[in-house]
């Protein structure tokens, strides 16, 4: 017998072994999930297929897995502007049942709000978010482009975690303490999406960052990389304290899902997560 879960999941299309299986990456109270960026490398169905292989319960869905891929130049980018104020949401929600097949929770969805976008551009990921069920969005943005995104936000009244890189030089990017503050005080709805391998890159300590600002992440990005604006290392093998940064997740019982995101150089996405999985169970035991 199907349970009504695993027969929507056939009816889905998922297949019956796939759709049977109970995905849960929680371990010891920290959930373990993807940023879908980690299997750029492949379409979006090839990509859940990936994410529940590796056996994670939890993503954060990177938009160039949704949107089609923008040609060079104004036309192109004129044909993505288009596609993102006139798609349908059915489009969405059918990438929601995807997930909900797979036995994913499609938790947050990447949507990058950048200074290029109109308006209609910045209203319509709210919309997105809303179509897939994402609880939030996270985004690569800037601080002006975060003063004409308040608004909306407010409306909406979905969080919105700024997500930092390590350009300290340019002050329109989101890399220091002080940049997220700034757009915390524009709205109450925007938050934190924290890079720990980014931030400390980038100079600063995420173990710290965390602790004091926990109640204002709405998810993490796990990622290894050297001090010193170093370059990204298998999990383990940078400078990042990433281990102490799961440990203090497990010891003070945040509920911030802490996502892998694969960005150094291996030879197979889905062999390299798995690795970084590997190391999140041992780092937590």
């Amino acid at each position: 017998m199907l349970t009504r879960r695993e027969f929507a999941a056939v009816a889905a299309g998922a297949p019956l072994a796939l759709a049977a299986a109970k995905l849960n990456s929680t371990v010891h109270g920290v959930l373990i999930g993807c940023q879908s960026y980690s299997f750029r490398d492949r379409p979006l169905d090839e990509a859940i297929k990936a994410i529940a292989e590796v056996g994670l319960s939890e993503c954060e869905l990177y938009m160039g897995h949704v949107e089609p891929k923008q040609a060079r130049g104004p036309e192109g980018r004129e044909q993505l502007r288009r596609w993102r104020t006139t798609v349908s949401l059915d489009e969405f929600k059918a990438i929601r049942k995807k997930f909900d097949a797979a036995g994913i929770d499609l938790y947050a969805y990447n949507y990058s709000f950048r200074d290029d976008m109109d308006d209609a551009e910045l209203e319509r990921g709210f919309e997105f978010a809303k179509a897939l069920g994402a609880k939030c969005i996270t985004a690569s943005s800037t601080l002006s482009t975060a003063k004409r995104l308040a608004p909306i936000a407010d409306r909406h009244k979905i969080p919105v975690g700024m997500h930092g890189h390590s350009n300290v030089k340019d002050p329109n990017e989101f890399a220091k303490p002080e940049s997220f503050a700034q757009a915390m005080a524009l709205s109450p709805y925007f938050r934190v999406n924290l890079d720990v391998g980014h931030f400390f890159a980038a100079g600063y300590d995420p173990v710290k960052y965390l602790e004091e600002h926990h109640d204002q992440i709405v998810t993490l990005h796990l990622k290894d990389r050297k001090k010193d604006q170093g370059a990204n290392q298998p999990f383990g093998q940078g400078d990042t304290p990433l281990k102490e940064v799961l440990q203090l997740l497990k010891a003070k019982k945040y509920r911030i899902p802490a996502n892998i995101e694969y960005e150094y150089k291996g030879e197979d996405s889905l062999a390299e997560v798995k690795k970084c999985y590997a190391y999140c169970r041992e780092a937590l035991a």
